[in-house]
């Protein structure tokens, strides 16, 4: 986290002094969706339900695992899902299928690993309706999933899933860049389901949820056959370059390891080899980190994966609404 990010979550940080810059940007939004409810801007209905996950602040919220976790209720319930994302910091003219041996330099990291561990056909595109189109007449998904894709309003949608990281909230409530809001906290009132990962402390954001969620972990998995298993009692080095690095070190924590060093890089950060040489090992991961590190792994270095687990109400209600779309 640098320096502008960690001013967002204390009471008194200087990025008050950008509040002038977040009053312009919050009038900008506002014509912005303005435009488009007034048809001055289009958006566009896909002939299939669409169901977005998103949130209104900047950084990690869980959306790839809760995105995951989609997936496996739709096919469960006979729906054959197809995911849309963006592919940060990929360039790319066109729509095109992810596949999961792709290169995460080339189809971007979270992408790729929705493309591994969903079983779902994954389309990239910044532009969320051409993705969802090119989806539709290439694969047979009958239901489409779009990650990140809440402040996406030329993509119409039936199903609005907004998540909150409990342990950082919405820190001092300002919208970018003195604050990390993309959109304001009554945002929050207009979606379908408001999920925090992690039990919220704000009695105000308690009021908008209809639950919290967790992720589980399960036991590292080495990123190389012939590493031995990682023993609880060893002290790990952990790497990530994630939103929010701290959530993934307290996962660890509360697995039992003891945490022999912190090497933090910005999120989505594109590994190298040399990023790592220096540390020891053995090291650990997180599975977004993991699919731009496997094609240059070494002995000993592990990821750690995590299902979320949303209440059962929740999950039911998200059920039963998209079984009225059919």
């Amino acid at each position: 986290m640098n320096t502008l990010e960690r001013s967002w979550y204390q009471k008194f940080g200087w990025s008050w002094l950008l509040l002038p810059l977040s009053v312009l940007f919050a009038g900008v939004s506002a014509l912005r969706r303005l435009a488009f409810r007034c048809g001055l801007k289009a958006s566009h209905r896909l002939p299939v339900p669409v169901i977005v996950v998103g949130n209104i602040s900047v950084g990690g919220t869980g959306k790839t695992p809760v995105t995951l976790r989609l997936c496996q209720m739709l096919q469960a319930n006979g729906w054959r899902p197809g995911i849309i994302s963006r592919g940060y910091g990929v360039k790319f003219t066109a729509p095109r299928l992810v596949k999961p041996a792709d290169s995460p330099s080339d189809s971007g990291d979270e992408p790729v690993l929705l493309a591994q561990r969903s079983g779902c056909p994954v389309v990239i595109f910044p532009d969320r309706v051409k993705g969802g189109q090119f989806l539709l007449d290439n694969t047979d998904c009958d239901i489409i999933l779009c990650d990140d894709g809440l402040q996406h309003y030329a993509l119409k949608r039936d199903l609005e899933i907004v998540l909150i990281d409990a342990s950082r909230g919405l820190g001092n409530g300002f919208l970018l860049p003195a604050g990390p809001l993309r959109e304001g906290r009554w945002r929050l009132a207009q979606a379908d389901v408001v999920l925090s990962n992690g039990e919220l402390t704000d009695r105000q954001l308690a009021t908008c949820c209809h639950g919290s969620f967790t992720l589980q972990a399960s036991a590292p998995e080495p990123l190389l056959s012939n590493s031995p298993q990682l023993a609880p009692e060893m002290a790990v080095q952990l790497v990530s370059g994630i939103g929010n690095p701290q959530r993934f070190l307290q996962t660890v924590q509360q697995l039992g390891y003891r945490i022999g060093g912190t090497h933090w890089f910005a999120d989505h950060h594109p590994f190298t080899a040399d990023d790592l040489a220096q540390i020891p090992t053995p090291l650990l991961m997180t599975e977004k980190d993991a699919v731009k590190c496997r094609s240059f792994a070494k002995s000993q270095w592990y990821s750690l994966p995590v299902q979320a687990e949303l209440p059962t109400e929740v999950e039911t209600f998200i059920i039963e609404r998209v079984n009225t779309l059919k």
